[in-house]
């Protein structure tokens, strides 16, 4: 009981995993309901309290699939996280004894399989390509796109939809930008009306790439699956590198594999599951 003011103050379970340094808090709603305000949400979020770039709720089963419903830490609801999906995967397919889990987003069914210690693939579906599906505000090639951020044009972007909006660009240093100045600033351009996730990409050679990202409702983050997958299919697309490519992030890389329907499948490392609590 809070003596202040006699609010009743709830104590949640929950699971903390990451993938490559990329963090969330995991909620299991399959037998209680919890619901977060955005404003708890957020402050939940903060790296001042428990700190995470996004937070999942698993959802009761349907048919044959687990619902997932994700939130970035500044509160806005989110319809992709691949790293986050990969922890889910895990934790249910320990919790169910079992390697294979189907997840299900707001807009896409993910197959997800446990292929080693703690190494999960997921298949991410297939990529959109056209303006209105990623979305952009006007039809556009969305394989070259230029935009001027603090009196500077950036050229050759490549726009995507892997579940959620991406936008990256190749360039021969991907940690000579600074992405806590200019991310926000091309995630929030007008070209964006769902906002974007930013990619600097650096092409090593036709097997591998390393990127610096700027996370949509997140911030510079320390990998991002989608990211991942949304940099193989552009550099694929533009023919510099082959159908399968390590993209490598701070703390290691994750393989993406496109086959030639151009559906994804990216496997990586998640972390052991840690139980935490807390009050809300």
């Amino acid at each position: 009981m809070n003596k202040d003011n006699n609010e009743i103050m709830a104590l949640i379970n929950a699971f903390r995993m990451d993938g490559l340094g990329n963090d969330f808090v995991i909620i299991d709603r399959r037998k209680n309901s919890i619901d977060l305000t955005k404003e708890k949400i957020v402050e939940l979020g903060s790296r001042s309290n428990i700190g995470f770039d996004q937070i999942i709720f698993i959802e009761k089963e349907k048919e044959n699939f687990f619902p997932i419903t994700i939130f970035n830490s500044d509160g806005g609801e989110i319809s992709a996280c691949g790293n986050g999906s990969r922890c889910v995967a895990y934790l249910l397919g320990k919790n169910l004894n079992t390697k294979e889990i189907k997840l299900k987003t707001n807009n896409r069914l993910l197959n997800a399989k446990i292929v080693g210690n703690l190494q999960v693939e997921l298949e991410m579906g297939k990529p959109l390509f056209n303006s209105k599906d990623i979305p952009l505000s006007k039809k556009i090639n969305p394989a070259d796109i230029t935009l001027e951020i603090n009196n500077k044009k950036f050229t050759g972007g490549f726009c995507v939809n892997v579940g959620n909006p991406h936008i990256i660009f190749f360039v021969k240093n991907c940690f000579e930008y600074n992405l806590k100045t200019i991310g926000p600033k091309i995630e929030n351009h007008i070209l964006f009306p769902e906002k974007a996730n930013v990619t600097m990409a650096q092409i090593i050679d036709e097997s591998n790439i390393t990127v610096n990202v700027w996370e949509r409702g997140a911030g510079l983050t320390k990998a991002c699956g989608t990211a991942a997958c949304a940099t193989a299919i552009a550099a694929l697309k533009n023919k510099l590198v082959n159908n399968e490519v390590d993209i490598k992030f701070k703390e290691g890389f994750l393989n993406v594999k496109i086959d030639k329907t151009e559906n994804i499948f990216m496997t990586g490392p998640v972390s052991e599951i840690e139980t935490i609590d807390f009050e809300i």
